[in-house]
């Protein structure tokens, strides 16, 4: 398993009912060449993680419409492309849509948190696609058993090839899942429906050692 080999195997995987964004090209949104813009910028975000050793992943459900359908990035909206390089050095991103660049709440909050830590955790997805109701491209829904079994043995690649050791879900949807990899699980609030100070508490709790060096940063240029 290589970078290159994991994208193209996503990018075979069609769904009714879900975007594929490394295979699909929403004609609402997206620039003619998206789907590989898509694929490229998650295939260099992988290559960058393999070098910096990363062991930790934040995992979410899946991909929102608002965010990673657009950015091929989990838990990025196109309003956080630019600080990939801040956390993944030699990490570039490009956008894949026309139109003034969409945030996201959930995205705002994750990177909020990243941008403070010393290593950075690759960031996931339960289920990497964005699954939506029939009728409504633009719409979030949860994903089906059927849906998850196509992806399940994608994931179990993903975290055996990069050596992961921990898993920090973002809600009790992706913990449940996560326990499957045989691996440390942790589990904090989703920031959405009213889950930012939980989250935010849950993490500084994980990270404490992150935040407490930010402080004494921040003490002595004051």
């Amino acid at each position: 398993m290589n970078p290159n080999t994991f994208v193209t195997a996503l990018s075979e995987i069609e769904l009714k009912d879900v975007f594929n964004p490394y295979r699909h090209l929403c004609h609402t949104h997206d620039l003619q060449d998206a789907p590989e813009v898509r694929r490229k910028n998650l295939e260099l975000y992988l290559q960058v993680l393999e070098q910096l050793e990363v062991d930790t992943i934040w995992m979410g459900r899946d991909l929102g419409y608002r965010g990673g359908r657009r950015t091929g990035l989990a838990l990025t909206d196109e309003y956080h492309l630019s600080h990939m390089g801040l956390a993944y050095p030699g990490v570039i991103a490009e956008r894949a849509t026309k139109g003034p660049a969409v945030s996201e709440r959930t995205a705002s909050e994750i990177w909020g948190i990243l941008t403070k830590l010393s290593h950075p955790p690759l960031l996931w997805n339960v289920f990497p696609f964005h699954p939506h109701e029939l009728g409504s491209e633009f719409s979030n829904r949860k994903f089906s058993k059927i849906e998850l079994d196509t992806v399940t043995e994608l994931n179990h690649q993903l975290i055996s090839w990069l050596g992961i050791k921990r898993i920090i879900c973002l809600g009790r949807d992706a913990a449940v899942y996560a326990t499957k990899f045989g691996i440390d699980v942790e589990c904090v609030r989703h920031p959405s429906y009213g889950g930012v100070k939980e989250f935010r508490v849950g993490m500084h709790k994980i990270y404490a050692k992150d935040f407490h060096q930010v402080k004494l940063h921040d003490q002595l240029f004051v």
